[in-house]
């Protein structure tokens, strides 16, 4: 009797295994060909790329120098 339901319990585990492993290169497998049709559809319908260019938030070093020289000199 216990020997029957280990055999049983071993069996489902064994099927459970066998589907997820089998949807899982499934899902692989259409990932891989969805990637392909993304690609070539890229090809044949490109996507316009805008370049922005966006503005120096930073200064440069002489003015970071000439700011940090006046707020020295009117503290003094």
């Amino acid at each position: 009797m216990l020997e029957t339901l280990i055999v049983e319990g071993l069996m489902i585990m064994l099927i459970g295994i066998f589907f997820v492993m089998a949807f899982l290169c499934i899902m692989v497998l259409a990932m891989g060909i969805m990637s392909k049709v993304v690609a070539y559809l890229n090809k044949i319908f490109p996507e316009q790329v805008y370049v922005v260019e966006k503005p120096s938030k930073r200064a440069s070093d002489d003015e970071a120098i000439a700011v940090a020289l006046a707020v020295i000199k009117a503290r003094a």
